[in-house]
């Protein structure tokens, strides 16, 4: 990755993964040490193990990570540090003269490839500011705790006012919904509007609510979620140094590790095996 300063302590960005470190992909790819597995075992213990060869061959025979590279750096990327972070962000700007500012945040895990497809569309009205979240992709690696959704709303409301907009809308899914209704929260002299496509909310029963039978079937699923949650989220969330060992170091223990693992199926093609990731894992920096 490379960069070179400008004002405002925002510097342009350009991908440029070291081959070396695509060449050293590859040999973990075509070294990985498979497990045994249940015959017939389908998905009731996981990743089955089938599934995972073939998204390994796809990426290591099939998958041009420089035509990737060369699409993304399409994009005008930058970086800038705000409180000791790095801070990757795509901004494009509109044609419009009097066009608003949007900032737009990914989810967990996710990336700014979340909104490759309606930047065209939505940079004919707005100026779109889509910056990486702490630890994410080109925005780390973080080297502190800490960095919650206030935090990063934060840091969000520093990059807009460096970028040179007074005024402008916060848009985020999942955990960018958060992000984004805190962005609203800490700085409404500057922000529109904020627009989320994630909104969880829990009913206080103190309050005297009546629910409906739909509602309590609603709150009866969530319950059995939270019971049974997912294993990326319980590894990730509770002990996620102990899982970063093998994701750093077997790109093969990326799927199983993320929550494509439990809406995958075997029926699913392909798709962009590098959707949420960088070309070495997902700690790289």
């Amino acid at each position: 990755m490379t960069a070179t300063h400008g004002p405002a302590g925002i510097a342009p960005f350009r991908i440029d993964i070291p081959q070396a470190d695509l060449d050293d992909l590859r040999d973990r790819l075509a070294h990985t040490r498979w497990p045994n597995e249940v015959a017939d075992a389908g998905w009731d213990y996981g990743f089955p193990l089938s599934r995972l060869k073939e998204l390994a061959d796809h990426w290591l025979h099939t998958f041009d990570w420089r035509k990737q590279e060369a699409l993304l750096n399409d994009l005008p990327h930058f970086i800038t540090e705000i409180e000791g972070q790095r801070i990757h962000f795509v901004h494009v700007r509109s044609r419009r003269p009097d066009a608003r500012a949007l900032i737009l945040t990914h989810g967990w895990p996710g990336s700014f490839l979340e909104f490759l497809d309606v930047i065209a569309p939505l940079s004919r009205d707005y100026h779109l500011v889509i910056p990486s979240i702490p630890g994410y992709g080109f925005s780390g690696p973080t080297h502190e705790s800490g960095w919650d959704a206030t935090r990063i709303a934060h840091a969000w409301a520093e990059l807009m006012r460096r970028l040179g907009y007074p005024r402008y809308g916060a848009q985020g899914g999942d955990f960018g919904a958060g992000i984004s209704t805190a962005l609203g929260a800490i700085a409404p002299e500057h922000v529109i509007g904020v627009h989320v496509n994630y909104l969880p909310t829990r009913p206080d029963r103190a309050a005297g609510l009546n629910l409906t039978a739909e509602d309590e079937r609603r709150l009866d699923k969530i319950r059995h979620l939270m019971a049974n949650r997912p294993p990326y989220q319980a590894l990730q969330a509770l002990t996620p140094q102990t899982i970063g060992y093998a994701l750093t170091d077997s790109p093969s223990a990326n799927w199983p590790g993320s929550p494509s693992a439990s809406r995958s199926g075997p029926t699913h093609g392909h798709g962009s095996a590098m959707s949420n990731s960088s070309p070495t894992s997902p700690s790289t920096g």
